[in-house]
Parts: structure tokens; sequence; C-alpha cells
């Protein structure tokens, strides 16, 4: 696998790994960026341009990862060329299917194949039920293959996201690529490291993603009361005090984060869904756990890689998580540099939601709050 890495900052093209020399070469293209700099159409036209035969695949970001820094208002571009590899992507509109469960369904459909071995997905950050998307994808996946990725994100703006393949990004996209073969190993980990408070308590009343009660009381009002000071900055210092669910029949606990109040009927909206029955925890910020938390996802990510560093590590960490560590930001992604090394290729960005398994054996989840690492090695 050859990894070259260009970088859009203040205006600028920096070079960031490996040399253009032939750009007929790659396959595959991954661009992070500010919606305001992957939005007009000459920056996909140098990028066609840099990578004719690439499948150009771009995301708008609530920041960019490069290496083992943290970026805003730039443009991360990760072209991979395979050896023995082959990758398929494909894109679809949320709007041309049913619900987002029918999207996920129909993109693994689409990909399908007897040598599929794995699958990247980017998808909107904001017109897309993330839960429901995931459950699509799961739905027939009967070989258990890995799928990860992330939903794109619009900074802490929470308007829109931007995402395309092949053509300048838009709102309402999901791009799914498919890798076929046996010498692409693709590894996962997803690490949290926020600490839990409070007892656990129950939902009992609750709409997909749009949660109404809990314990048979308000779950606003419920919820306010643990805030203390941060209420008057509702919703967002929900982002600082997300919740953890164990879903009904699970034996791991996921994250979700607060994307909306609604005072008038008492209800928070959720960026993932939240069913009836199952068990919450009050989550808050512990810095030093969330940085170590990245080392940990990190180790998880290659794990079942025996004797070797991964080629190529996408970092897909939570804007919430940006948010609460601040200055400190930087740190989660030198702990995840730590780990791999000067000969990993490091990209990523911050997301509205994480796309992983829990586990090698596990089915992907939509996670929150986390840092969720994709790792590529060929053989």
């Amino acid at each position: 696998m050859k990894i070259h890495q260009q970088h859009l900052y203040k205006g600028k093209w920096i070079n960031k790994a490996g040399a253009l020399d032939d750009g007929n070469q790659y396959q595959l293209v991954l661009v992070f960026g500010a919606a305001e700099c992957i939005a007009d159409a000459p920056f996909y036209e140098k990028l066609k341009k840099d990578y004719p035969k690439a499948d150009i695949v771009i995301s708008s970001t609530s920041g960019e990862i490069a290496g083992d820094t943290v970026y805003d208002d730039s443009a991360v571009v990760t072209a991979i060329s395979f050896n023995k590899t082959t990758c398929k992507a494909v894109v679809t509109q949320v709007q041309e299917h049913a619900n987002s469960f029918e999207t996920g369904q129909h993109l693994l459909k689409t990909l399908q194949a007897t040598d599929l071995s794995s699958v990247f997905v980017i998808s909107d950050g904001t017109k897309i039920n993330g839960s429901e998307l995931v459950m699509g994808f799961n739905e027939d996946n009967v070989n258990n293959i890995p799928i990860t990725g992330g939903l794109a994100g619009d900074a802490a703006r929470f308007i829109r996201t931007l995402v395309g393949l092949n053509s300048t990004p838009t709102v309402g996209n999901v791009v799914a690529v498919g890798f076929y073969g046996k010498n692409l190993k693709l590894g996962h980990g997803s690490f949290g490291g926020w600490d839990e408070f409070g007892h656990e308590r129950n939902i009992t009343k609750s709409d997909k993603n749009v949660l109404f009660e809990i314990d048979g009381r308000n779950a606003l009002d419920l919820y306010k009361e643990y805030l203390g000071p941060y209420v008057d900055e509702l919703p967002g210092s929900a982002l600082l005090f997300p919740l953890s669910a164990k879903l009904p029949g699970a034996t791991d606990a996921v994250v979700r984060t607060i994307l909306s109040v609604d005072e008038n009927d008492k209800s928070m909206t959720f960026a993932g869904n939240l069913p009836e029955g199952s068990k919450v925890r009050l989550m808050k910020a512990n810095f030093d756990k969330l940085i170590e938390g990245s080392s940990t996802a990190a180790q998880y990510s290659f794990e079942n890689i025996t004797g070797t560093k991964p080629d190529l590590a996408i970092l897909i960490s939570c804007v919430g998580r940006k948010l609460v560590l601040q200055e400190r930001v930087d740190e989660e992604v030198e702990a995840a540099k730590d780990i791999f090394g000067d000969g990993t290729a490091i990209t990523g960005f911050y997301s509205y939601g994480e796309i992983s398994p829990f586990n090698p054996s596990s089915r992907c989840e939509l996670h929150n709050q986390t840092m969720t690492i994709t790792t590529f090695s060929e053989y």
C-alpha cells in the first residue's frame, strides 16, 4: 500500500506524506475538510486532476486530523494505492429511500460480493438517523464483515453537512466503500473514557432517538437536576454530559449525545436511538481518561495484526470530545500517534457520530463521544 497525503491549510497546499509522482496509481482518495474549503467546484477539479483514476470521497467535518495535529478550516487529502486489493465506492441520497434503515440496506446490497472483506462508510450527519443506518447495514451482513466509518460534521453548528463521491459534496449523501480480496486487513477500535455517575435508570418512554421519560419521570426535567449551573447553557452544555445506554438485549453500553431539547414537550433528541427498556446512566468528562481512551482505541485497532503496524489509520472522534478538550484536543491525537509510531499515515476528522463494532466478532454500532479508529494493512 502506498499513501500520498496533502493538506490545504490557510490557502496553501502542503505535501504531508509521500510524493505525487504518478497520480494514476491511486484507487481511493479520502478528503476530510471544512465545508468552506470543500464546497466549491475548483477544489474537486484539482483533486480529479491529481488523482484521475481514483474514487474521491469528500466529507465536511468539525475539525480535521493530519498526523498528530487537529486543524480547523482546512482540508486533508489522503490518496491510497493498493497493491493487491480492489475497492468500489457507491453513493446514495437519503431521500431516495423510505428511511435510514433502507439506505444502509441498499448500500450493502450494492457492494455485496463473495470476496467483500470490509466496508467504510461516510454519511451525512444531519439528515440521517445514524442508528437506523447502521441497523440497515447489519441486516443482511451474513458474513459479519467489519463496517466502520462516521457521520460528517459541520463544526459546532449542526446545520448542514456535506458528503460527495466523485463530485462536489452536497447535503444528504451517504457513501460506502467496499474492499475486496484477502490481502487487506481492516482493524477497528472504539473507546470513550467518560466517567459514569448517578443511579442506573430505565427508559420508560421514547420514540427512536427522542427521549420522553426515564423511570416514569419527565426526562428533560430529570436531566436538568444533574446539570447544576450548566442548565442555562442547554443544549450546548449537553455535550459535556452524554448518556451511557445499554440497549435491550445488548451486553455493551453505547454513548449517546444530546442534539437538541424541546421545552414544550420536555423531550430530548439524541444522535442515536434510545429504545424503551434501555438502561441509562449520566456521564461526565474526565480529561485524562478521554485522552487515555484514544490510546486504548489505537491499541484495539490493530491488536489482531501480528508483528507489524498498520499502513494507514483513520481517526474519527466526536465533536463533543473536541469541545470538551478544547486546547488539549491535540493530545488525544498525539496519544494515538504514540501507539502507531511514524510508519503509519494518519488522517481523520471530528464527527457527529462514529461507526464501528465493539470487537472483531460483533456487529457494527453507532457511537457518540468516542474516539473510533479504522486501520488498514495490506499483505
